[in-house]
């Protein structure tokens, strides 16, 4: 594995200097299946704005969905002149512990803004969504972004006591279930939090939408705004590649709603 993977302009090891070879393995075409050690991956645009967002992609903290829900995010945000950086990300295990992702994309986040930014979000989606939302909640403030973007994302639905789904079990790993357990956004709101975009499938059948609703009332209870768009009939894991699909719209909303809020100001 060379700098310019997944076609990347520049590639940083987030907490030591060993090369990317090794550094995790590729299960399938753009689909992380083990990660050794967490890399950053930077997209430039041709046109910057001097705005930067870290993408988080999904998997359910058991792999990692590079390609689908992260490089074509990253490329989407560079059509609007955004810098995106895609993050590979540790999973919760035996070796890792619980928090570790959450670890990662604070660290990501701080080496984002150290390299000069303007503006920094974030957009996660499904456990992406889940570990971009860690990012606004008490403990995790020096990672607070300016927006934040969230898919279909199981916010609090996982966690022991909070499912939907009557007599879930629990997910495995355990480290992967403790994480859900630890980590609820919705009951661990920061103070003022920043804009968030929030977009969901009405009838998705693994992430319930109950987790945007659990989002968007917290964001209100602590004195934050939230855009919140629920289509009736999408897929889980829509992301950018459902066209003829009203779901397909979501990315012009999120353009719209980030020059609302200022984040995009060209």
């Amino acid at each position: 594995m060379s700098a310019p993977m997944f076609g990347a302009d520049s590639a940083l090891p987030l907490w030591d200097d060993q090369p990317v070879e090794g550094a995790f393995t590729l299960a399938d075409a753009g689909v992380v299946g083990a990660v050794e050690r967490p890399w950053l991956f930077g997209f430039a645009p041709d046109r910057p704005n001097g705005a930067a967002m870290l993408v988080l992609g999904g998997g359910g903290y058991t792999q990692l969905m590079v390609e689908r829900e992260g490089v074509a995010v990253a490329r989407w945000l560079n059509g609007l002149g955004i810098h995106a950086y895609v993050l590979v990300h540790c999973f919760p295990t035996a070796d890792t512990g619980p928090l570790a992702p959450r670890a990662d994309a604070i660290r990501a986040i701080a080496m984002i803004r150290a390299s000069g930014h303007d503006k920094v979000g974030v957009v996660g989606l499904s456990s992406g969504g889940h570990l971009a939302a860690c990012l606004l909640t008490e403990g995790a403030e020096v990672a607070r972004p300016d927006v934040a973007v969230i898919g279909y994302a199981p916010i609090s639905t996982n966690a022991a006591g909070r499912t939907v789904i009557a007599d879930k079990p629990p997910l495995p790993p355990v480290e992967k279930q403790a994480l859900y357990d630890r980590l609820q956004p919705d009951a661990q709101l920061a103070d003022a939090p920043p804009p968030v975009f929030i977009v969901y499938a009405g009838n998705d059948p693994v992430v319930p939408v109950a987790n945007a609703y659990r989002l968007k009332d917290a964001i209100a209870a602590k004195s934050g705004a939230a855009e919140l768009h629920v289509f009736a009939d999408a897929p889980h894991g829509f992301a950018l590649d459902t066209p003829d699909q009203p779901v397909s719209l979501w990315p012009m909303l999120c353009a719209a709603w980030l020059r609302q809020v200022g984040f995009l100001t060209e």
